[in-house]
């Protein structure tokens, strides 16, 4: 089974049989959210080998243009399919920089987090409370667990950056809490997070965040000011947009200490 966004959606009945492709066809089998139909596909071939053939990248909405390069809407750490969108703080690092950052002493902890629709939905509820997550699957290793205890138990070193988490995106940031319980321990897992961080949210796991700007009315800029103050993230957009920095999946990103 797979979800499909339909546009538009309206018109496409479950019962619908669609031929993508001489090599593959579905039907739609149920309903999800606007848009989104849950299909059962039938091919002679891997579903994935068939889109990558005659699909494009998928980006967000405001991206008008398909991607020349496909790749540059891909981390360079990226390994596993199943997000919608990129981690897109992860775009601002190379090879080159992961070894830098690691020749400085610093531990680097994968994990998954697979970015779903929600990401590009506003909240539209007048009481942030009221808003409901579409949840997203995550994966975190015992090893990656361990590196990540480890640090939140360590000494405070402001000169070799010990004891702290450092969070490239906020996708990272929502797993880091997923799996995180109150005395810092992280739990390796996998599952489902529905969890919505807004302002008046306990952090329990994320010290310094790299993030991208983001659009308003969105959870992502909710996060961000539940993290770093909502007067002051405020501050940082109207100093970006004076400035002219890039904003969104490919633009520029600010540091949060």
């Amino acid at each position: 089974m797979w979800e499909a966004v339909l546009r538009p959606g309206g018109r496409v009945r479950i019962g619908t049989r669609l031929a993508v492709s001489p090599h593959l066809a579905g039907e739609i089998i149920a309903r999800r959210a606007e848009g989104v139909r849950l299909i059962r596909f039938a091919s002679d071939r891997p579903v994935l080998e068939v889109a990558r053939e005659i699909g494009e990248m998928p980006v967000p909405p405001y991206v008008h243009e398909p991607l020349r390069r496909p790749e540059d809407y891909q981390t360079v750490y990226a390994s596993a399919d199943g997000a919608v969108a990129a981690p897109t703080a992860g775009l601002h690092f190379t090879p080159a920089l992961l070894t830098r950052i690691e020749g400085r002493g610093v531990r680097i902890a994968t994990l998954t987090l697979h970015i779903g629709l929600g990401t590009f939905r506003p909240v539209t509820v007048e009481d942030v409370r009221h808003h409901r997550m579409d949840p997203e699957w995550y994966e975190v290793s015992a090893a990656a667990a361990d590196v990540l205890t480890a640090a939140r138990r360590r000494p405070v070193d402001a000169a070799q950056g010990r004891g702290r988490i450092v969070a490239v995106g906020t996708s990272a940031v929502r797993t880091l809490e997923t799996v995180t319980v109150d005395d810092g321990t992280a739990r390796p897992g996998r599952g489902w997070s529905e969890l919505f961080i807004y302002p008046g949210y306990r952090f329990k796991a994320t010290d310094v965040l790299i993030t991208n700007f983001h659009l308003p009315k969105t959870t992502l800029l909710m996060l961000v000011c539940a993290f770093a103050g909502r007067d002051l993230i405020m501050w940082a957009y109207q100093e970006a947009i004076a400035e002219k920095y890039r904003f969104y999946s490919f633009g520029d990103a600010m540091l949060i200490l």
